[in-house]
């Protein structure tokens, strides 16, 4: 895949803005909430079929969100930084402490196209016959998608008491495919509070609208950043000289944190340290753990 740009010209990136009246937050009923948790759904359904967002990226970025907002239910310390540390820098054969393990179910969950078997790699322990009853394509539209998702994630937490991470990677799940989105966007993951996993019914279904438009600003917002750091990637792409800079290039591009040691198309784990300086360099990512040794860069 080339990068290739005119040396001295970065594309505009030009991507939607909530207007005022959607980042309100003076409504109280579910009826005015489910009104703004579709026109914040319709601008986020627009981003998403933007070629200049880091579709991956985005996903992965709010992956780590999601799985701080679990570490914060289940009454665990592990921030963004531990996270990170512990999924990418694990050794061949190592397994993920339980932190870890809650990263990359979101990880996996995002990674590929809704579906069952997708799901049952993202969260195991989940039966795939659960899974597709809970999924199933001819209820997607009932209660329209942030009220499907709802009943999902009440339908799961029934069923699985105290699996609140794995059910809401269901739920967001039930809402992309009612939304008719390939891929898990984390948006109840990432909005919901941890009393809110404990309402059912009406009450329920309000805090979901409610975390949708919270989400859907943010997510917004990280989009176009994100759109922007891009561009200005692949706009110094082509002064990447080194032999397999364009896969190393892809994987910024998909991953919210790249170790030098994953840069494997880059042939040497000095070269790789080479390659993530040259871009912190080229200020088109930065280094996100401040250490000396074992870093991560991201853009």
């Amino acid at each position: 895949m080339s990068f290739a740009r005119h040396p001295d010209q970065t594309a505009q990136v030009t991507l939607p803005r909530m207007p005022s009246w959607i980042t309100s937050k003076k409504v109280q009923t579910l009826e005015d909430e489910a009104f703004l948790s579709g026109a914040a759904l319709s601008h986020l359904h627009v981003l998403l079929g933007q070629g200049d967002v880091p579709h991956a990226l985005l996903r992965n970025r709010l992956a780590l969100r999601a799985s701080e907002a679990s570490m914060t239910f289940s009454g665990r310390p592990e921030r963004a930084g531990d996270l990170r540390d512990e999924v990418a820098l694990l050794r061949s054969g190592d397994q993920a402490g339980p932190a870890g393990q809650v990263y990359q179910m979101w990880m996996r969950a995002v990674e590929r196209k809704v579906s069952v078997p997708a799901l049952h790699r993202a969260i195991p322990n989940f039966a795939p016959e659960h899974i597709a009853v809970w999924l199933d394509p001819e209820d997607a539209g009932q209660g329209g998608p942030v009220g499907r998702a709802a009943l999902v994630l009440e339908a799961v937490l029934a069923d699985v008491p105290r699996s609140e991470a794995a059910a809401l990677v269901v739920a967001d799940a039930a809402l992309a495919q009612a939304l008719g989105w390939t891929h898990v966007v984390s948006l109840l993951g990432t909005g919901l509070a941890r009393r809110d996993l404990r309402k059912t019914g009406e009450e329920l279904r309000l805090a979901c609208h409610k975390a949708v438009v919270a989400s859907g600003i943010e997510t917004i917002r990280m989009g176009a950043d994100l759109a922007r750091k891009a561009d200005q990637l692949k706009a110094v792409a082509p002064k990447l000289r080194a032999k397999g800079s364009e896969t190393a290039v892809e994987m910024f591009l998909s991953q919210d944190a790249v170790a030098p040691t994953a840069l494997t198309s880059l042939n040497s784990d000095r070269a790789a340290r080479r390659f993530c300086d040259r871009l912190v360099e080229l200020g088109v990512a930065r280094e996100l753990t401040g250490r000396d040794t074992f870093r991560l860069y991201g853009v």
